[in-house]
Formats: structure tokens, C-alpha cells, sequence
């Protein structure tokens, strides 16, 4: 289990944090706008709509799965001392207890500004599944007594209530859908206009401004994909869901919403052959992620692998080649045309 540094911070920590917060507070009132963001995407969104008023620091370092940040003392006292915290709540649960004790009202859960979705991980297979069942059922009916047929449906019951374990709740990865991450750019302009009047407008522009090219690279997915061959997207998490709701897409993910989650060889076996059956050219794999899974899937099926960004971060590499969420999407997008037959 990952250690929880937020409830082991030094006493020196402790001190350090509320020196901090005690010197801070009133930058609004200075026209210098510290925001903390919790991972790149927030991030970056702040930066854009901020339009050079405001100050934001990432809370996970370039390279770093976001999942697995640990708070130092130096984040907690940058909650502390910050004028806003942009965040999504339950995607890193010890920012969410930070927050509720250091920021609990001067933050924007970003959640709260979009449609969200769920993820099921057993949904993709459910067709499939269904109608099975149902030729079963009716041989059942034709050679089997009541009493054997009231049997049956206790153990598929039974079944039924094995996967509902299998739901994963709320799929956190807003941000691939360039129109909800358009929204959450709206939502931190109007924050910001809330804590510093004086550069309302230009918050109000900036979002704007930020949701006109989120809307031009919607238009470049929706014309790219248009001639696509295939639906179907495997990848090694389940990261791709709001990017497949967007654009008709159908996502099978061998593991689950969290890249730490190892699939069972139930899993394996059930991804692997939809792969063959569906004729899958391309397994997808992450940056920041091992591509382990990826690589004995596409091994045993006889696919190809490629990167497929689910953009929690950017790589040390990808920051110093200023690499940024525009550049990344469109890569994500020349993958997806390959490996969907829209090349």
C-alpha cells in the first residue's frame, strides 16, 4: 500500500506550512494570483486562462504518475499559502484531505463543471455475453424442468452480483474530451475573476479564447476519424473513455481506471480475444506507465503496440521540447487514425 505522507508530515513541516500561510493570503490583494494545480492538465488550463496574471505551481513533477503523488511538506504549505487549488476530487485522495483541512474554500473540483461518466469493466463484453445467455436460457427452458430452471437463474444471479464488484465508478479523465476540458477552462476563468476582480475580463477572454482552439481540435478529431475503418481502441487503462464517448469510439482497456491495477488472467484472456475476433490491429500503451502488458498482449495476438497519451503528465523529455496538451492530442490523434484504418 503507498504510504500516506499527509498525516506523517515532520512538526518542522507543520511550522514551515503555517509561517508560510501565516506571510500569505493577501497576494490577491498584491495582483500576484498564486494558484496550485494538481497535476498537468489542470495546470495547464490555469496557465492558458490565467493570461499571464497568475502564478501557478504543479504539484506533480514532470515524469510523475499523478497517482502516485506524495505530499511534501513544501505542497502542503503551497495549499496553504495559495489563493485557489485547482484539483479533481478522488483522483489523488491525499490532495482531497489536504484541501479539505488547508483550502476548503478557495478550490474548484473540476468535476463539478462537466458531465461526468462511469466505467464499467465489464460493459464491452455484456453484448456478447447477453446473447449467449439468452441461447442458453431458451435450450434450458426446452430441456430442463422448472425446478432446474429456477436453479439456474439463482446461480446466474449470484454471477450477476460477482460483477457488480467489477464497476469502477466515475472515469476521472475529463480533460480527453476537448469540449469538457473547454468547460473546466470556463470554470477556472470564473474562479479567478471571483478572487481578483480587477482582471476579470482578461480571465474571461483567455477562457474564451481557450475553448476556441479546443473547439478547432474537436473539429480535427471528429473530420480525422471520420473515415476510420474500425470503432475499437485497446489500451493498457481505462483512460479513454471521455475521449471515446466524444467520437464514437468503443474502448476495451485491459487494466482498470488506476494504471496501478493488474489484470487478472480472466481479463487477459477475455481482451485477447476479442483482439482475434475483432481483428484489432494495435494494442495501446502510456507514457508514464510500464508498457509490460501492453507488450504480452500485442505478443500473444499477434498486434502491434504504439503510444496512445492519456495526458495526466508530460515526460522531463517532452517539457524541454515544449511539448504541451495541443501537440500531445495531435500525436494522440495520428495514432488513432493508424490504428483505426482513418490514416
Amino acid at each position: 500500500m503507498r504510504r500516506s505522507s499527509l498525516f506523517l508530515l515532520p512538526i518542522a513541516g507543520l511550522v514551515a506550512a503555517g509561517t508560510l500561510a501565516a506571510c500569505g493570503g493577501d497576494s490577491a490583494d498584491d495582483g500576484e494570483i498564486n494558484v496550485v494545480a494538481a497535476f498537468y492538465p489542470l495546470a495547464y488550463a490555469t496557465e492558458q486562462v490565467g493570461d499571464g496574471n497568475v502564478t501557478v505551481t504543479n504539484l506533480t513533477p514532470a515524469g510523475q504518475e499523478p497517482h502516485d503523488l506524495e505530499l511534501s511538506p513544501s505542497d502542503i504549505a503551497a495549499i496553504e499559502e495559495a489563493d485557489y487549488v485547482v484539483y479533481l476530487k478522488d483522483f489523488i485522495p491525499e490532495l482531497d484531505a489536504a484541501i479539505e483541512q488547508y483550502a476548503p474554500d478557495k478550490s474548484l473540483d473540476v468535476a463539478t463543471a462537466v458531465e461526468t461518466i462511469g466505467y464499467d469493466s465489464t460493459q464491452v463484453f455484456e453484448d456478447d455475453h447477453a446473447e449467449e445467455e439468452h441461447a442458453d436460457e431458451h435450450a434450458e427452458e426446452e430441456s430442463h424442468s422448472e425446478e432446474e430452471t429456477e436453479s439456474h437463474a439463482e446461480e446466474e444471479g449470484e454471477e450477476e452480483h460477482e460483477h457488480a464488484d467489477e464497476l469502477e465508478g466515475v472515469d476521472p479523465h475529463i480533460w480527453l474530451d476537448p469540449t469538457r476540458y473547454a468547460q473546466i477552462g470556463t470554470a477556472i476563468g470564473d474562479g479567478l475573476a471571483g478572487i481578483d476582480e480587477t482582471n476579470a475580463d482578461d480571465y474571461t477572454a483567455a477562457a474564451e479564447a481557450f475553448a476556441a482552439d479546443l473547439t478547432e481540435l474537436d473539429a480535427e478529431f471528429t473530420d480525422a476519424l471520420a473515415g476510420r475503418t474500425s470503432d475499437a481502441i485497446v489500451t493498457s487503462h481505462a483512460a479513454f473513455g471521455y475521449l471515446a464517448d466524444r467520437y464514437g469510439l468503443t474502448q476495451v482497456a485491459i487494466s482498470g481506471l488506476s494504471p496501478d491495477q493488474e489484470p487478472d488472467t480472466q481479463r487477459m484472456a477475455e481482451v485477447a480475444e476479442y483482439v482475434e475476433t475483432n481483428g484489432i490491429s494495435t494494442i495501446f500503451f502510456e507514457t508514464l506507465v510500464s508498457p509490460d502488458i501492453a507488450d504480452t498482449l500485442a505478443a500473444e495476438t499477434g498486434a502491434d503496440t504504439a503510444v496512445l497519451n492519456p495526458l495526466e503528465g508530460l515526460t522531463a523529455e517532452q517539457t524541454d521540447a515544449d511539448a504541451d496538451y495541443f501537440t500531445v492530442m495531435r500525436e494522440n490523434l495520428a495514432a488513432l487514425q493508424t490504428a483505426l484504418g482513418a490514416a
